[in-house]
Parts: C-alpha cells; sequence; structure tokens
C-alpha cells in the first residue's frame, strides 16, 4: 500500500549531502552478516550504521535526501510509516530513464485505486549506508510536491524500516539507523506494541465530551496531519451524539491517491496516543469510499502532526515503537482556518480552490489567482505563506494577479474552535 493520504491544506533542503561523497563506509546485506557474529540477532546488540540530517515540513512530515545505485541526482523523499513498501514518483522514473515493469497488483487510497508498476531490484543510497535488493513500486506525486512546494521523488516505507531500528529526533532533526538487535530505549519515554504487518496499528481511545470509546488506528507519520477519522466509525460511535455539544464542523478538502476528496475539519475533546494525552485535537472527517480502514478493523489515522511531539523509534523487528516527549511535545495545535488552498504550480503559488462559504470566498478570493506577496513577503515561497497564514484573529494582506492584472486582498483568519 502505498502512501494513502496527504492534506491539501499542508501546505529540501536541510544539510546538504550527495550521496556519492557520502558512501565512503557503506554496508549492504552480506556486508552487514560478515560484520555481525553468528546467531539469532535478538542476542546481539544493535550498532549505529549512520545518522543523518532530514528536513521538517508543516505537519512534521519528514523528508530525507538519498539516491539510487547508478545514478547521479540525489532524490527527495517522504519517510512514511504509513506505507507498505518503498515507491518512486512516476516523472522520477522518466527522468532517470528507468522503466517501470508493469503487474496486476493494486495500491488502494483515500480517493481511488489504480494498479502499479515496479521497478525491481535497486539499491537505495544514504549517507554510509546502501539498502540493496529493493523493489520500488511506481506512482504519480505530482500533487504531493505540488503541495509541499518541492518535488517528491518517492516514499521510503516497510520495505526500509522492516530491516533495521530507526530513530527519528525532531528536536536535532536527525535520523538514525542501526542494525537490529537489542536496543536500550531512553528513559522517560512509553514502550508501545502495535499490531505490525507491513504498517503500524495502534489501539487508542477517543473521548469527545460525555463520550469515550476506542479504536485502531494506523501510525502514520507520512500524514501532515494531527487525526483522521472515517465517517463510518464515527456514526457507529457516540463521539459526536451529543448535538448539544457538537463541535464546529467546517468544510475542507484534501488530495490523495487518485485525486481529490472533501472532507470535514472539527476537533476532538482528547485524544491518546499511548498514555499521552491531547486536549483540543484538530481532526478530518472522510467517508472511507474505498475502504482503507476496512472499519470496523480501523477507526483512521495517527499523523505526523501528533506523532512529531515525540522523539520515535521504529523497531519493527520487535514489533516496538518508543515514544520520548521532545520540545514540541506542549507546540500549539494549528487551529486557523481560511479556506484558501493554495500549491505551488510551475514556480507560482496559485490558488487551486476556495472553499464555499469560507473567509478566502468571501474576501474575493477566485480559483486560479496567483499568490504574488503575503504580508509584503514577495516570492513563490509556499511553507512560507502558509506559516504566515496562521495567525488567528489577523488579516492577512495578500496581493494576487488575476488576468495580468494585481489586486489587494484583506483575508481574515479563523479559528476552528
Amino acid at each position: 500500500m502505498l502512501k494513502p493520504f496527504l492534506l491539501r491544506i499542508l501546505l529540501i533542503l536541510g544539510t546538504a549531502f550527495t550521496c556519492q561523497h557520502a558512501t565512503a563506509t557503506t554496508f549492504n546485506a552480506d556486508d552487514l552478516r560478515l560484520l555481525l557474529p553468528p546467531g539469532d540477532s535478538s542476542s546481539r546488540n544493535a550498532t549505529l550504521i549512520t545518522r543523518f540530517k532530514f528536513k521538517q515540513y508543516y505537519g512534521g512530515v519528514v523528508v530525507i535526501q538519498a539516491q539510487l545505485k547508478g545514478y547521479p541526482d540525489t532524490l527527495q523523499f517522504i519517510l512514511d510509516t504509513g506505507s507498505a513498501g518503498i515507491s518512486l514518483d512516476t516523472a522520477t522514473c522518466v527522468h532517470l530513464g528507468l522503466k517501470p515493469i508493469p503487474t496486476d497488483k493494486t495500491v488502494k487510497g483515500l480517493a481511488g485505486t489504480k494498479q502499479v508498476s515496479f521497478v525491481m531490484d535497486q539499491s537505495l543510497l544514504l549517507p554510509n549506508l546502501e539498502v540493496d535488493s529493493l523493489d520500488f513500486h511506481v506512482n504519480d506525486y505530482e500533487l504531493i510536491s505540488q503541495v509541499y512546494g518541492l518535488q517528491i521523488d518517492g516514499i521510503i516505507g516497510y520495505g526500509l524500516l522492516s530491516r533495521y531500528i530507526v530513530t527519528v529526533d525532531y528536536d536535532t532533526e536527525e535520523i538514525g539507523i542501526y542494525t537490529q538487535g537489542k536496543y536500550n530505549y531512553p528513559r522517560g519515554g512509553q514502550l508501545l506494541k502495535p499490531s505490525l504487518t507491513q504498517i503500524p496499528l495502534l489501539a487508542s481511545p477517543v473521548k469527545n465530551g460525555k463520550c469515550n470509546t476506542s479504536n485502531r488506528f494506523y501510525f502514520d507519520t507520512g500524514a501532515g496531519m494531527c487525526l483522521l477519522l472515517s465517517n463510518q466509525f464515527v456514526n457507529d460511535s457516540c463521539v459526536f451524539s451529543d448535538k448539544k455539544r457538537r463541535k464546529k464542523m467546517i468544510q475542507t478538502e484534501a488530495q490523495g491517491l487518485g485525486g481529490r476528496m472533501s472532507m470535514t475539519l472539527t476537533t476532538i475533546s482528547e485524544f491518546r496516543v499511548g498514555n499521552f494525552a491531547f486536549r483540543n485535537v484538530p481532526t478530518y472527517l472522510f467517508d472511507d469510499i474505498y475502504n482503507v480502514t476496512s472499519y470496523p478493523y480501523l477507526g483512521g489515522m495517527i499523523g505526523n502532526d501528533l506523532l512529531r511531539r515525540f522523539n520515535l523509534t521504529l523497531n519493527y523487528g520487535t514489533k516496538e515503537i518508543y515514544l520520548l516527549p521532545n520540545t514540541h511535545y506542549r507546540d500549539i495545535f494549528d487551529y486557523s482556518y481560511t479556506g484558501l488552498i493554495i500549491y505551488l504550480i510551475d514556480g507560482q503559488v496559485e490558488v487551486t480552490d476556495v472553499i464555499k462559504g469560507s473567509p478566502a470566498e468571501k474576501a474575493g478570493f477566485k480559483k486560479g489567482d496567483i499568490i504574488i506577496s503575503v504580508n509584503n513577503n514577495m516570492g513563490a515561497n509556499l511553507p512560507l505563506f502558509r506559516e504566515l497564514l496562521k495567525n488567528i484573529g489577523s488579516r492577512a494582506d495578500i496581493i494576487i494577479k488575476r488576468d495580468n492584472d494585481l489586486a489587494l486582498k484583506k483575508l481574515p483568519i479563523k479559528s476552528i474552535l
């Protein structure tokens, strides 16, 4: 299963490296078998192989740089526990001259299903690590690239995570990769035992008003949101049964595999990840038309705007995930709402949709408008523009271009609370 979901309202260049300069010490599967003593890996101590920088984007989504062996281009991948494999972008394959092999296998996303092709038996080069014998799904990530404002060349999921112990430190923005074996988790956190075949599934309680319920959820670092619930789960539970205390419901949109879809944005009184409780959690509700959650087996997914509040240790070999609260643990949630949907398309920040009845519609924005500046900040800086549109209670001064004419729009930034 490829990445099933990325919110359209989400919206890399960190410490740059070039892989051909970062492979003075490389390891592949055969090298590791020679380096480690014989016997069950559970009897060995985990050993650090490499540590390298990553870049966070809105919602905490992790983007790392890597290469395919034999190709000079440095590529950008989303690290995604919600992916049951590893994948490459269609346009990236064309650019590199890779020829995908068609198959009868399908992948399912929130907005559709599709057959997939594969690029087989490739090696991925990370700093000081070569990961060989990888079969990449091929999928079109053009929309995702437009959402983030940078080229997304692929998604790294179970295909790599299943081979190592992987740590994600959101404080230092570093990933650590260890051999499988005995690992000493740091103090102060909690060890989780999710259900895990290819995607971790975590049982969590949901509280809203007088309602207390629970279900299982995808543990999904590739989704730049806090929480996503299927309407099937919501309608069969008591989550919004108290109409007198029903939270504000705001219409918005999302994009996923297969295209765009409508969603509802609201808040949940309390949601727990392990023993850690979060209150007034921004939550998206969606119609699971393509049965991605296989309800009632799953109720939805936990996204990385919650998970980034912990430093993570992903130990798939022992089916363990360790959460350690970090400096982002008490970060305020993003409750801002404008109804303005913007992408980076052909080097310009473009309004791709305006939600009906939203502040953006009332301010006079139209689909196709080009954003020239926000609060006197010029240039096609999509991440900056999104940050500037989070100041609840203010009005953003936005210069747009429409039909070659410039106009100033004042956009009120509302709250979903």
